[in-house]
């Protein structure tokens, strides 16, 4: 279909959000501007697609009927300042009303709230809520926070957490701030760590994980990341904090970031995570539902970033009470009756 809007004639970004219950103008064509630059593709087209399931955002991008200055790219692409994106016709039929965060999932996400200040807010995850919405997943982290602050012009996740995982993460209020920040991630100058509880013994002196990691999806559709010579270079620093028997306490620090790379690593060295139902086995995981574990034992502890006005800040996230007593359960002596 001939576009009515070529790209020389292409509207800012900013003016040219599909109105929502309206049936598409046609293809659109976006020209993003100097403070959108940085933000992901599937992230830009959320925003201007409004009511529109994210699920069905990423089928076009996978489809490349999205296209940014006239190629195909990827979900994770990062927009540059005069990008011109090609933004196909979208039914009204295909569009569906945003779910609304009920009073208790708002009020345990505020009370979640670790700090927000200077731009950056930073939650305390609860396990079992994604960071987003899509892939069969309505509503998470920041459609909810969207919600329970309507006021706000600006709010983006600066990274994310598999939806197992819980612990800190960190959610930009400004522009300025998500795109220092992310510089810092890519830089390796952000401050993250995790604490793990693995199954066995770890061993001794095992402090660092160099793999190259692939990801891989099933014919179910499930994700899967595997150790792979062709995959992506990965690095993991692992700490031992605390020795119990069938299962070791440690500090992860992920260099780089893959997908389920702590997880991957763990298992790679022969510890799997303990509640891992993707890594590790159902026998491990039947053990530590013994001593009251009944979901994954990965969190995210702390983080750290240093902010546009020259800020240093530093958070950190407590255990919930589920993983405090999985602790206090194994400091009794209980232990976990597993070989290593």
């Amino acid at each position: 279909m001939r576009s009515k809007h070529p790209p020389a004639r292409a509207a800012e970004a900013g003016n040219s959000t599909t109105r929502q219950g309206a049936a598409s103008p046609g293809v659109q064509f976006l020209t993003v501007p100097a403070d959108l630059a940085g933000q992901r593709i599937d992230n830009f087209l959320q925003s201007r697609l409004k009511g529109v399931p994210r699920s069905r955002i990423y089928r076009i991008l996978r489809k490349g009927e999205v296209r940014v200055n006239k190629g195909r790219v990827k979900a994770e692409y990062k927009l540059q300042p005069g990008d011109v994106v090609r933004v196909p016709p979208i039914r009204t039929a295909e569009q569906a009303p945003a779910p609304v965060a009920g009073d208790q999932l708002r009020q345990l996400v505020e009370a979640s709230i670790l700090y927000d200040a200077n731009g950056l807010l930073v939650i305390n995850k609860p396990a079992g809520l994604a960071v987003h919405g899509g892939s069969g997943v309505r509503l998470g982290l920041i459609e909810v926070l969207r919600q329970m602050f309507p006021e706000s012009q600006f709010l983006e996740l600066v990274h994310r957490l598999d939806r197992d995982t819980s612990g800190a993460i960190m959610v930009a209020r400004k522009r300025a701030v998500l795109t220092h920040v992310q510089g810092d991630l890519r830089a390796g100058r952000l401050e993250k760590s995790y604490l793990a509880l693995a199954v066995g013994k770890w061993p001794r002196g095992r402090r660092l994980v160099e793999a190259p990691l692939r990801k891989n999806t099933l014919k179910s559709g499930e994700r899967m990341v595997s150790v792979d010579p062709e995959g992506k270079p990965s690095e993991t620093r692992f700490q031992v904090l605390e020795r119990f028997r069938g299962a070791t306490l440690l500090a992860a620090e992920p260099v780089t970031g893959r997908t389920h790379q702590i997880r991957v690593h763990a298992q790679f060295v022969g510890c799997p995570l303990a509640g891992d139902s993707k890594y590790a086995t159902d026998e491990a995981n039947r053990a530590f539902r013994e001593v009251g574990l009944k979901r994954l034992f990965l969190h995210s502890s702390v983080v750290g970033c240093s902010l546009p006005g020259g800020q240093e800040v530093r958070v950190e996230a407590p255990l919930s009470e589920e993983l405090e007593s999985v602790l206090a359960e194994l400091r009794s002596g209980t232990g976990v009756p597993l070989q290593p």
